[in-house]
């Protein structure tokens, strides 16, 4: 496992602890922007997550298919088609 997946693999882990933690919260009927915030901030450990998925993506799979001239169009499209899920456009 490369770095990018590493660091990933613990974002998540982390996000899944806090989503734990969001549960209890409403759970215990905490203060509704107490659980909005830290639905926020595991939202933000999902896009980091993605963001290292995507360039390790970019790394290797997309770097290997031009060196190859194999498929380069359609690794292209995929990182688009993501982009585009990303930014909303």
């Amino acid at each position: 496992m490369n770095d990018e997946k590493k660091k990933a693999l613990q974002s998540l882990k982390t996000c899944k602890g806090q989503i734990e933690g969001i549960i209890k919260m409403i759970e215990d009927e905490r203060y509704c922007v107490d659980i909005s915030n830290q639905i926020i901030a595991a939202q933000g450990l999902l896009k980091k997550a993605n963001m290292l998925i995507l360039k390790q993506h970019m790394n290797c799979c997309v770097r290997t298919a031009f060196v190859n001239n194999d498929k380069a169009d359609e690794k292209i499209d995929e990182v688009m088609n993501i982009i585009s899920k990303i930014t909303g456009k």
